[in-house]
This record gives C-alpha cells, structure tokens and sequence, in this order.
C-alpha cells in the first residue's frame, strides 16, 4: 500500500497537480492539505479559500450575511483573518469568489461584529467604543458612531437597507464578572441564564447616529438578526437553556411590536439557531420536541406568522447549524459530533439536503471526522448557490473552505 501511495504521489508531481505532501495528506488525514482536492468519501471537490500562509482564516456565523455581489467581476465574501501583528486581533478581509483574490479591509485593534449590507456593499464593525463601517469593494473605512465608554454595549447586525443598526448591552457588570470569572462557555451559560440580568436593545442610526431604546427586559437578549428584506424586522433571542426559554422573538423596530414566535408546546422541546433564508420568506429554526429525540428543522411564514414549513431528519443527520438557498428547496446542514445534543454516533459531516414530503433527504459532501467540532463549521450556501462554504482545523488551524454541491 506504501509502495502504491508513493507511486501515486509521483505521477500527481509530475502532472503538476499536486505535491507528495499534499497527497499523503489527502489518504492520511494530516494537518496539512493542498489548496483543492477531492473528498474520498463523498466524491466533491473541496477548495480552500484563504490562501493567505501562515494565518488563521474564519468564514462568519452561519446566519450572517457575508456576501457583496460584483456581477462579471466576482461575488465578494466577507471573512475573518489574522494578521502578523498579534496585539491588533482579527481583521476584516474579502475573497473574490471567482478570482481567489484577497483583500485587507480594515486596520483597527480587536474588531468585532459581522455585518454585511450587499444594498450598500458595507461592512460594519466595532472596535473598541467606536463603530465604522468599511465598503467591501473600494475598501474604503468611515466612522459611524462612539458610544460612551460607560455604555459598554455592542452592536450586533445591519437592516436591510443599511439605514440602522441593532444593539445590545446589560445592565450593569454581573454579565462582564460571571464572563471574568467563568470564560467557558459550559461555566458562564447557566449561570448568566438564572442571573435574570436586564438587557436593553438599541437601534443606532447609521446616517444620523441617532441611538435609541427599542426593548428592555430582564432576559439574557442575544442572537440579533435583521430580516434580510425587512428593514424595520429584527429578530433576538432569549438566550440560555433552550428547554427552559421560549427563545425565538421578532420586534418592529419602528411600531415596537414584539411577538413569540414559537412557544415550546411539550417538556424540554427546544427551539433555536434561528435563521432568515436569503429571500426573507421564513424564518427558519431547528426544532426538537423533546431535546435529543426527534429532529426538525422548521419556519414560521413571515407573512403570516404562522408555522408552516416542518421537515424531519434522522440523529445523523441533524445539524448545528443549517442553511438554505433562496427558493427554499435546499438546505445545507454542518453536522456534528458525538458530544452535540444529537449525540449522534456518525453525525460528522457536511450535508446537502432536499425535502421529501415531511422529511429531509441527505447527501453528505464533506467527512468531517477529522475537524474539531469545537469550532462549528457554520455552513453558507455560496451566491450561485453552486457551493457550500464553512470553516473548519482540518489543517491543525482555522481556515474557510467551499465543498462544490455537483460532482465531476
């Protein structure tokens, strides 16, 4: 089999398509990986998009919009990299999706905040108290807004139109000590969840920077999302125990109507990881009634505020977090490992999913046995929705890769 390997190896060096390394990589499962290959087990191209040596490289949450459309020139995907100065965190970054070209978008110290307007091809982040916003295509920064070094808040998603911003803070320093004092998440969780502290939601005027109170409640509020079509629809969350909140809420920023959308109906279901599809139809969440023992990934029409859309899936199948194209006929799923709520035995890898009927078909296009789920890889369907794009260590550090959905 040695013999075999090194042959092969050979024959792709002499092709130029591949070095030995990278090969022996590829049957192995090492740290290292060439820039594209072909995943043994599915069949589908992988491909690297941050080509960028001697960094860490992260596509952005599952849910965030990260795409600025160039029409002939390429689609523009917002991502997270490192740079060679330490003390200055993670910058800003865009890749061609057609051309791999990358591009440093901003030069502040330890940004923060994932928020792309393809309406104004903005991106907006926050450093320190202050708020900018950088333009994906000229790469232009602007200043937006300073809050008050005593505010202590942060802001967390852009509307539909780039006309306002949504953010949040808490009341007071408990969240910021338990956070101190307990930095894992397995600590600070429950903890933040039963200290009941008062949040405040804000809408922050990009034009005017005009701040102002939108929501206050005694509830840990998180997950701030604008509708993608809506420009006056955010929705949040009450975080913590998913079997002990109704978590799922929608508020008009402009009218201040805030509804429930989903109330829990048995013992210890679950709702959450809430998400608009691109087109704004629905919003989607997965759903399990109970916790750990039957899967769902289901939507409420926006229109109508009513539960409409509910597709079953098997415990392999089930997904950190899911995604979906515009129509609504596919959906993408991240999997997980063993010690995810599924516990599934066989749950790593990257999904394709169709509906049939009331249940989900899958694919698999990616064996992610060999990423750390530590780092969810948060699953994007690319523009032409020819791709699936996600994080993933398979390398022994964080990069952004795109699996194409065809086979060759």
């Amino acid at each position: 089999m040695k013999k075999k390997l090194i042959l092969l190896a050979l024959i792709f060096v002499q092709a130029g398509l591949l070095t030995v390394k990278a090969q022996e990589t590829m049957e192995t499962g090492g740290k290292e990986m060439p820039n594209e290959w072909i995943d043994k087990d599915t069949g589908h191209k992988v491909v690297r998009l941050s080509r960028r040596p001697g960094t860490s490289n992260a596509s952005f949450y599952f849910n965030n919009y990260c795409f600025v459309p160039q029409g002939s020139k390429g689609d523009l995907m917002v991502f997270y990299g490192s740079v060679a100065d330490k003390a200055m965190g993670n910058q800003l970054f865009t890749v061609n999706l057609k051309t791999l070209e990358i591009k440093q978008l901003t030069n502040h110290k330890a940004i923060a905040g994932e928020m792309v307007c393809p309406k104004t091809n903005d991106a907006y982040y926050q450093s320190g108290d202050s708020v900018f916003a950088v333009n994906a295509i000229t790469g232009k920064n602007r200043f937006i807004y300073a809050f008050d070094p005593s505010f202590k808040g942060r802001v967390g998603t852009v509307n539909a139109d780039g006309t306002y911003l949504a953010c949040v803070k808490a009341t007071g320093d408990l969240e910021r000590q338990i956070h101190e004092k307990y930095p894992e998440k397995s600590q600070y969780f429950n903890r933040i969840y039963d200290a009941h502290i008062e949040h405040i939601l804000y809408k922050l005027n990009v034009k005017t920077g005009e701040l102002t109170e939108i929501h206050r409640e005694n509830e840990w509020t998180n997950h701030l999302l604008f509708s993608p079509v809506d420009p006056d629809i955010l929705s949040y969350c009450h975080e913590g125990p998913w079997e002990k909140n109704d978590r799922i809420w929608n508020i008009n920023i402009k009218t201040l109507k805030n509804t429930l959308m989903h109330k829990r109906t048995m013992v210890n279901e679950i709702a959450g990881h809430e998400f608009f599809g691109i087109g704004g139809q629905h919003e989607w969440f997965d759903l399990q009634k109970p916790k750990g023992k039957t899967f769902f990934l289901a939507a409420f029409d926006m229109k109508t505020g009513k539960e409409d859309r509910m597709y079953e899936m098997d415990r392999n199948e089930w997904s950190i977090h899911f995604n979906v194209t515009k129509d609504e006929k596919t959906f993408c799923g991240d999997g997980g490992d063993p010690g995810q709520v599924a516990k599934a035995p066989d749950g790593e890898w990257l999904y394709l999913f169709k509906p049939n009927g009331d249940r989900l078909k899958s694919e698999k296009l990616v064996n992610m046995k060999h990423h750390n789920y530590k780092l969810e890889p948060n699953v994007h369907f690319s523009p032409d929705e020819k791709w699936i794009i996600f994080r993933a260590n398979f390398e022994g550090v964080e990069q952004t890769y795109a699996v194409e959905i065809a086979k060759h």
